[in-house]
């Protein structure tokens, strides 16, 4: 089973829940429709890898996320997280109305910086950007989510078992686009303009 860092502790979460759509922009840019209702998607914990992939027999997409762990049904702790997507097979399954979890729950999909406690974060001015080859290509906040980290979790609990070590991925800001081997992602995660946490790789 894979893991993920918090502090000097490992933490292997049993599941990944992600939220889908939960930025207007980046909605927009990806041409889809506003949902009604939030859209969750689960990666298996086969998902956590340490190495950000550029390709998994077709190239990726990089879709960066504010990620939150469980401990006790609540929020505990928050890293940055990669959702990494097959988006050529998800547009092809979509359009068939099919589930796309082929192009979301492959081997390798899901990468964490490290996790840091929440004690005296206000989780709602968290902020993410993401730098390629040092330039900024997304920026987000929790202001411009349409469901805010404790709506997600509270929809969560509504209809599924939490437990200790899941993390919920809150959804991808305006400005996805394909990862190409070589290139520098450098991530941070900030609040009221102070980082919280800065993490780099390289895409292999």
């Amino acid at each position: 089973m894979n893991s993920v860092r918090f502090g000097e502790k490992l933490i292997t979460p049993s599941k990944l829940l992600c939220i889908g759509r939960n930025y207007v922009a980046h909605i927009n840019e990806l041409n889809n429709t506003i949902p009604e209702q939030m859209v969750v998607f689960n990666k298996p914990n086969s998902c956590i890898s340490s190495t950000l992939s550029a390709f998994h027999q077709e190239r990726l997409h990089y879709e960066v996320e504010i990620c939150f762990l469980i401990e006790k049904e609540q929020l505990s702790a928050v890293a940055i997280g990669f959702d990494l997507t097959k988006r050529d097979l998800q547009s092809e399954l979509k359009s068939k109305g099919l589930p796309w979890e082929r192009a979301k729950a492959f081997d390798g999909s899901a990468v964490f910086s490290r996790f840091i406690p929440l004690d005296g974060i206000d989780i709602n001015q968290l902020q993410i950007e993401l730098f390629i080859n040092s330039m900024r290509v997304q920026c987000g906040q929790v202001s411009q989510m349409i469901y805010s980290p404790e709506t997600i979790l509270a929809d969560l609990k509504s209809y599924t078992q939490l437990y200790d070590g899941d993390v919920i991925m809150t959804g991808t800001p305006q400005g996805v686009g394909e990862i190409h081997m070589g290139d520098i992602f450098l991530s941070r995660l900030k609040l009221d303009g102070k980082t919280l946490i800065e993490a780099e790789w390289v895409a292999r």
